[in-house]
């Protein structure tokens, strides 16, 4: 879909000059480190919760599938992310492939999940901070207040420093990782992995599916915990050395870690403990440590280390959802002023407003968890678009320069999309208010789009003037 000239807004000669990012400041190291920092958290809780759900064998199953999603959105990610190195990752994709209407609902879907999943994290921060007890603080506004401060001033400061220090967080909790799963394995027994009672006459239900097949399904948000976020790799285009060549590298690195992690994290807890143990856990793999109630060193260890988990995601979360919605103001889809940068190049009020909505959800509600369920439910919305967006490009434009080109081609996008679809429909599953929420905001967004400002789209933006150029060759073909 071509924009009119009368849908465009223009824009002053220096409009872009205002919204300019720090560029070349992260090598595909720091980016790799980026991509794990996004998900680290969710292997220190959360993902135990499937176990209720679907058992360990229905949870493994489910884990086994949300990772070939991943992996598969990815690899078109890598491809995608090498055509259109910009800032706005899926959203820019998807607007090339699937005009305005779907560059729009695939970067408020992120949008939702960049906004969301930082004030659910920050809840767990402070659920960490009372259970240690640091510093004498309990839960409460006080330690949303001060990480949101704290962590937002870093990334105001700029990329370069914040990558770095998310870099370093990111290390001493993969690290613990790595300790947990060499000090459970004296304790790991095959037998307590499937503890769970069969309580249900559900079709399918046995000791590795307590909760029938259907319990697969049911686990598969869970199942991604081990994985969300990773897709933001792309948000730092801009912002990176030789984006097409470092892009795919990192975005491949990243899910390879992640793989590796999330099978140790898995098998070390559920096999330590059992699966029974720790299914409705709120810190399982310290859980798994202390079999009879007692902390070791051990344990206490790794109590400290899943709060450097929650940092790495909180603080890199923080930097996703400033980079998306710096793209979608930049073109004009959000109100402009949200994408001006600063001297040190960082988009100051991309930053601090999706970081007040943020402490303003977690002070006013301490749900966690529901925020997270709404995250996930606009995660798989992005992520059916984005593969939509591959299957699209790669059909309608194969002559497209691709400097990477993802293996498998459709076919590997195809089943990300189908994945991606039933992980969508499985969060209704888990918790329908979430999921209505969710779709409350995304409809609100689409009213604004399509009453105020469609008709006032920046054509200088690097994915607009990217989707224009394709309207253009369309065109001049057709003469």
């Amino acid at each position: 879909m071509s924009l009119r000239a009368s849908d465009t807004a223009d824009a002053a000669d220096d409009y872009l000059e205002r919204r300019t990012l720090r560029r070349g400041s992260a090598g595909w190291v720091l980016l790799t480190g980026l991509g794990v920092a996004y998900v680290v958290s969710g292997d220190y809780s959360g993902w135990n919760l499937g176990l209720a759900k679907g058992g360990f064998g229905g949870l493994a199953i489910a884990t086994v599938l949300m990772g070939t999603m991943y992996a598969c959105m990815v690899f078109a990610l890598a491809e995608l992310s090498a055509i259109l190195p910009t800032a706005g990752g899926g959203y820019g994709f998807a607007r090339r492939a699937l005009g305005p209407w779907g560059g729009f609902l695939t970067g408020t879907a992120i949008l939702i999940e960049y906004v969301l999943a930082p004030a659910a994290i920050v809840i767990f921060i402070g659920d960490y901070v009372e259970s240690l007890g640091l510093f004498g603080l309990t839960s409460g506004w006080p330690v949303y207040l001060f990480c949101f401060a704290v962590f937002i001033g870093i990334h105001l400061w700029g990329v370069g420093e914040a990558l770095i220090a998310s870099f370093v967080v990111t290390g001493i909790a993969v690290l613990a990782l790595i300790v947990f799963a060499l000090g459970a394995l004296p304790d790991f027994s095959v037998s307590a992995l499937d503890d769970i009672p069969v309580e249900t006459s559900a079709f399918g239900a046995n000791s590795w599916l307590p909760m029938g097949l259907l319990g697969i399904w049911a686990a598969f948000p869970f199942g991604m915990w081990f994985f969300l976020g990773v897709e933001g790799v792309p948000l730092a285009a801009e912002e990176t050395r030789n984006p097409a060549r470092t892009l795919p590298k990192a975005i491949r690195w990243s899910m390879g870690i992640l793989v590796v992690l999330a099978v140790m994290t898995f098998f070390a807890a559920a096999g330590a403990r059992g699966s029974s143990a720790i299914q409705a856990a709120g810190n399982p793999l310290v859980e798994a440590l202390q079999p009879d109630g007692r902390a070791t060193p051990l344990s206490r260890f790794v109590n400290y280390a899943g709060l450097a988990g929650l940092v790495a995601s909180f603080f890199s979360l923080i930097y996703a959802g400033s980079r998306q919605l710096f793209a979608l103001s930049r073109a004009g889809y959000l109100p402009r002023v949200l994408s001006l940068t600063s001297s040190r190049k960082a988009p100051y009020l991309g930053l601090l407003v999706p970081g007040a909505i943020g402490f303003a959800l977690a002070a006013a509600t301490g749900n966690g968890g529901r925020m997270l369920n709404i995250a996930v439910f606009g995660a798989t919305i992005s992520y059916a678009l984005m593969s939509l967006s591959h299957i699209v490009l790669r059909r309608r434009e194969p002559q497209l320069e691709r400097p990477y080109r993802t293996p498998g081609g459709i076919l590997t996008s195809s089943v990300a999309l189908v994945l991606a679809c039933s992980a969508l429909v499985a969060t209704f599953l888990v918790d329908v208010t979430a999921a209505l929420i969710a779709l409350g905001v995304y409809a609100a967004a689409a009213a604004y789009f399509g009453l105020y400002s469609r008709k006032r789209l920046v054509a200088k933006a690097p994915e607009e003037e990217f989707a224009a150029l394709a309207a253009a060759e369309a065109e001049l073909a057709r003469d």
